[in-house]
């Protein structure tokens, strides 16, 4: 036989009507309790799921960095064109709500195609050299248009750009190696762009940006155009007074 352990006994004193009213105290505060954690959580949702601030465009500054797509020419004589790739950190101070000044930065290197005398020297310069550019500019942008979704900008920027043309030089006197390839020498020389940015807003503050230019340079005899097209982020900072 099993011997069975009565459970805990409530006072004789703690008749029905008093266990009622301790049960309806127990049920109370329990709906209490669920009342204040499902306000808490609808107030943390409501915080979660606000409409993000408004894109105003009143911001000071705006940084941008990206990759960038360079076409151009690196011979007076040669008869194709180089591509380049490399990046562009460009920033700009907006002095009025429509005009900003910007500083630019570039570097683009690539391989480009030479005259068949650089095959011939010896050593023999490889069929692709490799050549690169350091671009400094300076400028004005202007907010054409923008609301919540895109913003419009326009640009116009000069300065100057370095060109390095000799960094596959096999080892050749520098004036055999450029006449025989016919790449530029080493130089700098002027450089301007003109062109827009397309800036798809993510939140108030960044933005994806996509921007096209038609470029001017001088490395040769004349001004030359070419095509430049770049993507990357943008950041807006600061409060425009």
């Amino acid at each position: 036989m099993h011997n069975h352990r009565p459970g805990p006994q409530l006072p004789a004193s703690f008749g029905p009507q008093r266990q009622t009213a301790f049960a309806h105290r127990i049920i109370r505060t329990a709906a209490v309790l669920s009342l204040g954690f499902a306000a808490a959580a609808v107030a943390r949702a409501q915080d979660t799921f606000k409409p993000p601030p408004p894109v105003t465009y009143t911001e000071k500054y705006e940084v941008y960095g990206g990759i960038n797509f360079l076409n151009g020419q690196a011979g007076q004589n040669l008869p194709k064109r180089y591509n380049m790739g490399g990046g562009e950190a460009m920033g700009t101070w907006w002095v009025t709500p429509r005009w900003g000044a910007v500083a630019d930065y570039r570097w683009d290197g690539g391989t480009t195609p030479v005259l068949p005398g650089g095959q011939a020297s010896k050593p023999p310069v490889q069929t692709r050299p490799f050549v690169s550019q350091n671009i400094f500019m300076g400028g004005a942008q202007y907010h054409w248009l923008g609301d919540q979704h895109i913003g419009v900008n326009l640009h116009a920027l000069a300065g100057a750009t370095h060109g390095t043309f000799d960094h596959s030089n096999p080892g050749l006197p520098a004036d055999v190696f450029f006449n025989n390839t016919g790449l530029y020498t080493n130089r700098t020389s002027f450089m301007g762009v003109v062109g827009g940015s397309f800036d798809f807003n993510r939140s108030a503050h960044i933005a994806i940006r996509l921007s096209p230019e038609l470029v001017f340079e001088h490395f040769g005899t004349e001004l030359r155009e070419y095509v430049y097209v770049s993507g990357g982020v943008i950041y807006r900072f600061g409060h425009r007074k």
